[in-house]
């Protein structure tokens, strides 16, 4: 890999470490001033609202100049939804503001892969950049859960750190100063030299173009095999992260710094998946590992009879492994068919208008679910069951398309 991939990643790194701590740190907030128990996954559909309100425009935008400047302002947007909780604005607030960075900063990221990279190396680059996101999701949950315990919080007070007069103030400025080491690594990621499209100053038009492409991936018979299994992978995991806090805390009796921790674990066997993926999957094998889809819906069902934390933290990986390894070769595939049909910016967009209304939709119910008092156990079982139904749906989708015409032969079947 050239040397640009490596400030890629770093950038990818440290944006992604903050947050995910920021996550468990709000949650922490909440906590503290009393919120009702369904606020905690309001913060995810807060911070995905952006991803989908502004679907039509952010890939035009990630299109309109230099990945790396598009990655440096959606940095500095994260940076002052930081500011906004620093200064005391409420926590579902600022993080939508961080959010709406984190919106126009997915498709400059993943774009700048089929900018930069040769085909062949997709896959490969994706599995990298997802084991490594899932690294910072690992070291970012488990950080947000340290930073909340008495005695660092104390440690962190006691640092003497410029305007933070508690805890919470001394954590989210810890936090915003990897946002700001992001932002710098930003600044070195090189320019690819892909002519850019200058932003249409129309709306209407940017919402039919967008339109355009959304139909165009979706009649796609890959990319409509492909976008479905990771619009269900994103919402999955989404609510997974607040159901695996809430279990830990109802079967496993653990406070919330002890269930980031598991959270940690989940993403420590979606890193292992996702290099797995990257070693022994090509892209023509990609869509093979639809099953490991069906299986991981069946797999988190059994969390409902486990009260033992090592056997929780043993399925926890298992769960994590099948997810990343069936989700890397699809994320490339989709990548791939996307930059064929419409471009890089214009096809990410269109990848996370749909896996964030996923995560609206799942995250939504799943508040809601909790609000009418189900029982955790009630929501594992109901959330497992669809999970398997839906990739089966898909499964059966794709065989049918198959015996149409044979698509899966025309990609590439070098493995890296």
């Amino acid at each position: 890999m050239p040397l640009g991939f490596y400030i890629i990643m770093a950038a990818q790194f440290f944006s992604a470490l903050a947050d995910n701590a920021l996550l468990i740190i709000s949650i922490a907030m909440l906590r503290d001033m009393a919120a009702p128990s369904e606020f905690e996954p309001l913060l995810k559909l807060f911070f995905t609202l952006s991803y989908v309100g502004l679907a039509a425009f952010v890939g035009a935008f990630a299109d309109s100049m230099p990945k790396w400047r598009v990655m440096l302002i959606s940095n500095t947007i994260k940076i002052g939804g930081c500011l906004m909780l620093f200064l005391g604005s409420h926590p579902l607030l600022a993080y939508a503001v961080i959010g709406l960075g984190a919106a126009a900063y997915s498709p400059a990221k993943y774009g700048i892969l089929t900018e930069y990279l040769p085909h062949r190396l997709l896959v490969v680059a994706n599995g990298w950049i997802e084991g490594l996101t899932v690294g910072a999701i690992i070291i970012g949950t488990v950080m947000g859960g340290i930073m909340i315990r008495d005695d660092v919080s104390t440690a962190l007070m006691g640092l003497g750190l410029p305007f933070a007069d508690n805890a919470f103030e001394a954590a989210v400025f810890v936090i915003g100063s990897l946002y700001l080491a992001a932002a710098v690594f930003n600044m070195f990621i090189p320019d690819t030299g892909v002519d850019h499209k200058p932003l249409k100053n129309n709306p209407i038009y940017l919402f039919h173009d967008f339109n355009h492409c959304l139909r165009l991936l979706w009649r796609d018979k890959l990319g409509q095999i492909s976008l479905a299994v990771t619009t269900l992978f994103w919402g999955a995991g989404a609510t997974l992260q607040f159901i695996v806090i809430k279990w830990a805390e109802h079967n496993l009796g653990m406070s919330l710094s002890e269930a980031s921790m598991l959270q940690g674990v989940v993403a420590l066997g979606i890193a292992a998946g996702s290099i797995l993926a990257a070693r022994y999957i090509s892209l023509r094998q990609s869509v093979r590992v639809i099953p490991l889809g069906i299986a991981m819906g069946i797999v988190v069902t059994l969390m409902i009879g486990v009260t033992e934390a090592w056997i929780a933290m043993a399925l926890m990986v298992v769960v994590g492994g099948l997810a990343g390894f069936f989700v890397v070769p699809m994320n490339a595939l989709l990548q791939h068919r996307g930059h064929i049909l419409m471009g890089a910016g214009h096809s990410i967009a269109v990848q996370n208008f749909n896996e964030n209304l996923s995560i609206l939709v799942m995250t939504g119910t799943y508040a809601l679910l909790i609000m009418f008092g189900l029982s955790i156990n009630t929501v594992i079982a109901l959330f497992g069951i669809f999970v398997a139904g839906t990739m089966l749906v898909v499964k059966r989708r794709h065989e049918a398309n198959q015996r149409e015409f044979d698509n899966v032969a025309l990609l590439e079947d070098r493995t890296h």
